[in-house]
């Protein structure tokens, strides 16, 4: 049975408020009435409105108290107004107050309809867009990020401290060590959550062009600008913008970009007007930072303003004991993207990736695996179904029962202290593994890993 949308209308005219019931009624909306202000309050702290109409002149309370009295009972409730001719200012300071929208009195009857349905379109978009916000914070949780090396928890306690605060981030590492999930992770678990992530390549643009996006810049500033366009600073207002490749940037844009850390100010490009915002920088480089500024390539106040938290991901060469898990994530995830039933990876599959120097770190392990499942005609991952290069290394060829059984010993203790810091359940040890039952069952029963009676 689908609810009925709910309406109130609130005017203290009875042959208004009957001659609406009657037509919003037709439209299939369940309608409500109140002819004082805190009539409609009483009932809108009973009963949960979709939309409220509500004459701005009504007794005891007038339209603008109304309002903020239904904003405080119920945010999500939908306002219009309706005013005579000589009420339009009341009107307008409702707008202000947060009223979706005003109706003017003596009012079309095919106007209120119009108004009601684009006023529920908004509430749902509005709902949309919070359920949206949401996936998206739990998409980037910590636990979602996968890998439980020693290395890797000390990142998540960074993390977790950090991401609550206003403080400025800096994230390093090689290539593909899953810098931007990092800023993704810190945005989406802070106050910022339901605000701008916005994503700027600093390594992919000449300086004048970088200048132009990160500030934006006025009609005229230079040839090609047609129009005023807002920058990428300000489109993250009041959210995070995450400047990737930071060591690429030339010494003319380091100067703007730490006086606007300095101020929290910026100015387009050709502009004169000083732009106030509020965002929150993190910044990713894979280069040494300290060698630049030795070489007078990159500036020191610039550095520690950005690195006021800094954040080193380990390389995958560094975290060698979370490749079974991230492989099983990456194979998991492909079989599904390919619907393919492909059950795991061979222990020598396994024993091939984990003898690689990894120099494209878990970006180029996820491409293996993906490229792997898209080709392959087995069940199991295979060594065959592997590029050559991974075949044919000295040090994959070198003792491979031994590594083979070196590798098997450490998944399978890493496996057992899991256990044992879940105290046997088994939910949520697969929750800290960053997998799902299944696959701590899989990789239990290959192992010969004994997960006890202990259940959720």
């Amino acid at each position: 049975m689908t609810t009925k949308t709910t309406v109130l209308v609130v005017d203290d005219d009875p042959a208004a408020y009957r001659l609406l019931r009657e037509v919003l009624a037709r439209e299939g909306y369940q309608v409500e009435t109140a002819a004082s202000g805190r009539e409609a309050l009483e009932k809108a702290g009973i009963t949960l409105f979709d939309v409220v109409l509500s004459d701005v002149r009504i007794p005891d309370l007038d339209g603008v108290e109304v309002l903020r009295g239904l904003k405080q009972l119920s945010p999500e409730t939908v306002v219009i107004m309706m005013t005579a001719f000589g009420s339009i200012e009341t009107a307008i300071e409702t707008i202000k107050e947060g009223a979706y929208d005003y109706i003017s009195k003596p009012f079309k009857l095919d106007d209120v309809k119009l108004t009601v349905r684009r006023a529920l379109d908004h509430k749902h978009l509005l709902k949309e867009n919070r359920q949206l916000r949401r996936a998206l914070k739990v998409q980037h949780r910590l636990e979602n990020i996968v890998g439980r090396s020693a290395a890797m928890l000390e990142v998540y306690k960074i993390v977790a401290r950090v991401a609550s605060s206003t403080s400025t981030v800096l994230i390093r590492g090689e290539s593909g060590t899953g810098k931007e999930l990092i800023a993704r992770a810190i945005h989406y678990n802070s106050p910022r959550a339901e605000h701008p992530f916005i994503v700027v390549d600093c390594g992919a643009l000449a300086e004048t062009l970088l200048e132009s996006e990160l500030f934006g810049h006025m009609k005229g500033a230079f040839t090609g600008a047609i129009a005023n366009k807002k920058g990428l600073l300000e489109e993250a207002d009041g959210g995070t913008c995450f400047l990737d490749e930071m060591g690429d940037i030339g010494p003319s844009l380091q100067a703007r970009l730490l006086r606007f850390l300095q101020d929290r100010e910026i100015r387009r490009v050709g502009g004169r007007e000083e732009i106030k915002l509020d965002v929150r920088v993190i910044a990713a480089t894979n280069k040494n930072l300290e060698a630049l500024i030795a070489d007078g390539k990159f500036r020191e106040d610039l550095f520690y303003r950005l690195s006021v938290v800094s954040i080193m991901l380990p390389s995958l060469r560094e975290r060698r004991e979370d490749i079974p898990l991230l492989a099983e994530y990456f194979l998991t995830k492909y079989a599904l993207q390919n619907q393919k039933d492909i059950t795991h990876i061979s222990p020598q599959s396994l024993n091939l990736l984990y003898q690689y120097l990894w120099p494209g770190n878990v970006r180029e392990l996820e491409h293996v695996i993906e490229q792997a499942v898209a080709l392959t005609t087995n069940p199991v991952l295979l060594p065959e179904d592997f590029p050559p290069k991974f075949r044919g290394t000295a040090s994959a060829k070198h003792d491979v029962e031994g590594a083979a059984s070196s590798l098997r010993e450490g998944v399978k203790r890493h496996i057992r202290s899991v256990l044992k810091q879940a105290q046997g359940n088994k939910k949520l040890a697969a929750q800290l593994l960053g997998i799902n039952r299944r696959t701590l069952y899989r990789l239990a029963e290959r192992y010969q890993i004994d997960l006890g009676s202990a259940d959720e």
